[in-house]
């Protein structure tokens, strides 16, 4: 991609509520065209890292403390949430937040708003999400509210990208959703990527976000403890044990596979660089 600026880059964010620090001095980096998980139990800190990105922060009591965070090398502090959609970054919150009065094609119709371009560019971008969820075509003229769980979710996503976002923001799409439902979420992100657009996704469901990402961060009480391609997190132990659910007992038979397993990535506390080393650094 040669000098291509990545979609996203966070330096050293410290981010919180009031006096709880939910995110101290993250870093991580989204390259363009790529997809990123972050992952990370309850209260990690996940959904304050895309809210301070997003510059929603402020909405949920919160707000950013120190760092920089740049969009596509331009950077995103100081601006307010509609100029972030404008400048290419779209979210797509946890737990859907659809207009459930209003029609899936209004809905559709709100997420283009902070589109610039003329009517040409907006049917267009109406298409393109059609032709991802034809679910949406199909019930166009229904209040939101009447849809189901995972149609909603597609209304979310479908509604982000009538903005055609550079970079798309996922806050647990997958949250609440039947598995067949989940694995629809699933192929419509990865066809979102591969026409152009990077993902920053936040998911509880590991074992879907390692297969959907080149590269992983692993978040604990709001720093990053973890990180590496994704493939070499889904080998690893500790995340195997911790994310996907595989105890050392019943991962026995496995041994002498997981001898050969990388060294992942750790984060110095002095540099905040990533270091090797097998030893994990203690929740404080």
């Amino acid at each position: 991609m040669g000098g291509t600026a990545p979609a996203l880059t966070v330096e050293d964010l410290t981010a919180g509520y009031g006096p709880v620090r939910a995110l101290r001095r993250v870093s991580l980096t989204v390259p363009a065209g790529a997809v990123v998980t972050v992952l990370g139990g309850n209260g990690a800190g996940k959904s304050t890292l895309l809210r301070a990105v997003s510059r929603t922060l402020r909405f949920h009591g919160g707000d950013v403390v120190s760092g920089t965070v740049a969009a596509a090398g331009r950077p995103l502090g100081g601006l307010t949430p509609d100029r972030v959609v404008a400048a290419g970054v779209c979210q797509v919150p946890e737990g859907r937040q659809v207009f459930a009065r209003m029609t899936v094609e209004d809905n559709l119709r709100a997420g283009g708003l902070a589109r610039r371009g003329d009517r040409a560019a907006k049917a267009a971008a109406l298409r393109r999400v059609h032709t991802l969820f034809p679910v949406l075509a199909d019930r166009a003229r229904q209040p939101a509210g009447l849809l189901s769980g995972g149609e909603q979710q597609m209304l979310a996503v479908g509604r982000a990208l009538m903005a055609a976002p550079e970079l798309l923001l996922l806050d647990e799409p997958s949250l609440g959703l039947a598995p067949l439902m989940a694995a629809r979420i699933a192929d419509a992100i990865r066809e979102i990527n591969a026409q152009g657009t990077a993902v920053l996704l936040v998911e509880q469901n590991a074992a879907l976000a390692l297969r959907l990402a080149s590269h992983a961060y692993v978040l604990e009480v709001g720093e990053v403890t973890l990180s590496g391609p994704a493939a070499e997190l889904a080998a690893s132990d500790e995340v195997r044990r911790r994310y996907l659910g595989v105890g050392d007992a019943g991962a026995a038979g496995d041994a002498p596979a997981r001898t050969a397993h990388p060294v992942l990535s750790r984060w110095d506390e002095g540099t905040r660089t990533p270091v090797p080393g097998p030893r994990r650094k203690e929740n404080r």
